[in-house]
């Protein structure tokens, strides 16, 4: 009987697993209370297993049903990216095209993607925003964002498909008129007890996804900023240290105005790749546009 099963069954499954309740998963759902118990009802008796136990005052999942409800998730995603790959394959042209960027990522790489995308779409109107750490993901999920572009490995989430893009080197810098800059040539490698001694700079995250997180924080004394650009003028004006994007900071090594920490607390030379990911919600299809978008920023060097 397990042929029997429908894809309904297996979204109300979900739903209950998710609120907790038949009640709670009927209001989600837009159902009355007896058709989810009916539901479930007739799912467990197709599986021959129970999935819930029902004895106390909120249905349990049981170690089955526990068991049984990845599988019935994987089978939810697929089939959501069955639907958005055929919707996408009859959708018109995009009247607008909404894209998430990490603020790590190189925003001319972008510029240079989305003239090539407007050379064919030229009608598309555009709307960009540069968003740090967990911010381009939470823009997907909460669907205001058609495409994204995440910054390290730290942001994934099983409605969202990822492609590599490439690397942005990471590099640990002070500025010049900072007390750790004086003899930076000279000196030792640093250890990281020193760079604790001192104020860092770090990006704080507008999102809720890495709340209680800190990535590569060494210091117990911090100046947390909304912005790179906030991060990048404070770290220039000597307040503290803290590591940037290579891009943004290579004129101002090349000039002296900033200089490599020499630490291997941070990096080989002081400096990281950071891998970059295209990014989209696997059941929202991609038009015309948001494909050629796609196809531009993979491949960077093409005409």
């Amino acid at each position: 009987m397990i042929d029997a099963l429908t894809l309904d069954q297996l979204r109300v499954f979900a739903a209950v697993a998710d609120t907790g309740s038949f009640r709670a998963a009927a209001r989600r759902l837009s159902r009355v209370q007896s058709a989810v118990s009916h539901a479930i009802a007739n799912m467990e008796a197709q599986l021959g297993v129970p999935l819930f136990d029902r004895g106390g005052h909120r249905p349990v999942m049981t170690a089955q049903g526990q068991a049984l409800l990845a599988n019935a998730r994987d089978i939810l995603l697929r089939v959501d990216a069955m639907r958005a790959r055929a919707l996408g394959l009859g959708e018109g042209v995009e009247l607008e095209l909404s894209l998430a960027v990490d603020t790590l990522f190189p925003i001319a790489q972008v510029g240079a993607a989305l003239n090539r995308m407007r050379a064919a779409y030229p009608s598309v109107a555009m709307r960009i925003s540069v968003l740090p750490l967990g911010g381009p993901v939470e823009a997907l999920l909460a669907g205001t964002h058609t495409l994204g572009i995440l910054a390290g490995e730290h942001f994934r989430h099983p409605r969202i498909a990822v492609q590599a893009l490439g690397s942005v080197q990471m590099v640990a810098v002070v500025g010049a008129a900072h007390p750790l800059a004086q003899g930076v040539q000279a000196r030792a490698a640093l250890a990281a007890p020193e760079l604790a001694d001192h104020l860092q700079i770090v990006q704080s995250d507008p999102s809720t996804l890495t709340e209680g997180r800190d990535f590569a924080v060494l210091s117990p004394q911090t100046c947390r900023v909304s912005g790179q650009d906030t991060k990048h003028a404070l770290i220039l004006a000597g307040v503290g240290w803290g590591r940037l994007p290579l891009w943004q900071v290579e004129r101002d090594l090349a000039e002296g105005r900033l200089l490599r920490l020499p630490t291997g607390s941070l990096g080989r030379d002081s400096q990281v790749a950071t891998e970059t990911y295209l990014a989209h919600r696997i059941d929202q299809p991609l038009g015309p546009a948001a494909r050629a978008l796609a196809a531009a920023l993979r491949d960077p060097d093409q005409p």
